[in-house]
């Protein structure tokens, strides 16, 4: 996309240059990879207030090629970008031992179980002879799923995994009150990855105030509960739930449904976290070629971080990013200590570190094209197709971003992608 940018920006500025045109490069016409639809309107604009000024009919003819060429390449940007993080997956080795946990010692909600194989699993996967059981689980606006490989099974998680090695992924489920959300995990006897919930420092003026535990599931999957003061976080984890306990009268729901809703303890997913090698090669991947935006940034370090990921000396740049909609995508670059190992070559998606986080776009072919050319590793063939539960066809494709996190490209047609695009579509449900 870059190189389409410098092209016709050279061309634009051959132009104005050519015929002597007052310069309209800057600020009016930003680089491409910065210019948006309002600007591109000024731009135009501008060469409109130039068309008595000596400009001849084929100058005139060759600046309106441009902008076609311009808008064109704008409108491919826009339909490739991500619109949306959707469902976060664990791998897990027992689903009923996990369903126990995230639905009883975490409050998350049962949506749905679902079977799943056949060929297209199979490509999806990279694996053969796939037969998979997957719940789709939901807290709050946010659903997770865990997938069990009934067929072969994977690697557990290496009981000797650190918070810094290159394969570590977890989710930050928002909790209202810290010390209550933490008391209710210590009565379950979780395992703990932090000493105790840590509180981040005034001078980190990125984070302060924020709270944060990390713990593990029965399975060693490595969550993190963590609280906003005001002015911190998305605002939605500051507003009140009493409404939707409202809304749930009106619906006529039960009282200890209602009960759950009134002030919530837990609420819901803010963001999953990834381990990266190099915050600027991640970049170059999720903004530059997916479209994430950098909502954030900041660099933590100090006791308080040491006994959160319970790492001695760590030194963290972290970077917060956002698509349109859904949870944040958080890169957790460990500036110290070294030695965080990358993930396996022979790592597969069966393998219990393999998480995979579901990202939708408005197209999928052409961006899975353009990063297979950039040296994308898959998991899967590009351009998996796979049935769904309706007459129109869902395109999938599982890849991996530099550090071999697992990303499942999905492509939906029609407005509503979140709603039609889960695990139910692509599985068949019980």
């Amino acid at each position: 996309m870059r190189k389409q940018h410098g092209f016709l920006n050279v061309i634009l500025k051959r132009f104005v240059r050519a015929n002597r045109m007052p310069a309209v490069h800057s600020p009016l016409i930003l680089p491409l990879s910065k210019l948006g639809w309002q600007e591109s309107g000024q731009a135009l604009n501008a060469f409109k207030r130039t068309k008595h000024g000596g400009v001849g009919l084929w100058g005139a003819l060759l600046a309106k090629a441009a902008l076609c060429l311009l808008f064109f390449a704008l409108a491919l940007s826009a339909q490739a970008a991500v619109r949306e993080v959707s469902v976060i997956g664990l791998t897990v080795g027992d689903l009923d031992r996990e369903l126990m946990f995230f639905t009883n010692t975490l409050p998350f909600e049962m949506v749905s179980i679902s079977e799943g194989s056949g060929r297209e699993q199979d490509a999806l996967l990279g694996l053969s002879d796939v037969k998979l059981r997957v719940a789709m689980l939901k807290l709050g606006d946010e659903r997770i799923t865990l997938t069990e490989h009934l067929g072969s099974k994977g690697r557990p998680i290496p009981p000797d995994s650190q918070s810094y090695d290159h394969w570590f992924q977890h989710i930050a489920i928002v909790v209202r009150d810290m010390d209550k959300a933490y008391e209710q995990l210590r009565q379950h006897k979780v395992k703990h990855v932090s000493t105790a919930p840590q509180t981040l420092p005034v001078w980190n003026k990125g984070a302060a105030g924020i709270k944060a535990f990390y713990f593990r599931d029965p399975e060693d999957h490595v969550l993190e509960i963590i609280f906003f003061p005001p002015g911190k976080g998305d605002p939605k984890w500051q507003r009140s739930r009493r409404r939707e306990e409202a809304d749930s009268v009106d619906r006529g729901e039960s009282a200890s449904s209602r009960r759950r809703l009134q002030d919530p303890l837990f609420l819901g997913i803010d963001h999953t976290a990834l381990v990266v090698s190099d915050t600027d090669k991640s970049l170059a991947f999720y903004r530059d070629l997916l479209g994430f935006r950098v909502a954030g940034e900041s660099e933590n370090f100090g006791v308080e971080q040491e006994h959160l990921n319970q790492v001695f000396g760590a030194r963290l740049r972290i970077t917060a990013l956002r698509a349109e909609r859904g949870p944040g995508i958080e890169f957790l670059e460990y500036i110290s200590p070294p030695g965080g190992r990358a993930l396996p070559e022979n790592a597969k998606a069966n393998d219990l570190i393999f998480w995979h986080t579901d990202l939708l776009a408005d197209e999928i072919n052409g961006l899975a094209s353009r990063l297979h050319d950039r040296g994308t590793r898959f998991v899967s063939a590009p351009c998996v197709r796979l049935r769904g539960d309706s007459s129109d066809s869902v395109d999938r494709v599982m890849l991996r971003d530099p550090d071999g996190h697992a990303l499942e490209l999905i492509r939906q047609p029609g407005p509503a992608l979140s709603a039609a695009v889960t695990s139910g579509n692509r599985l068949s449900n019980r």
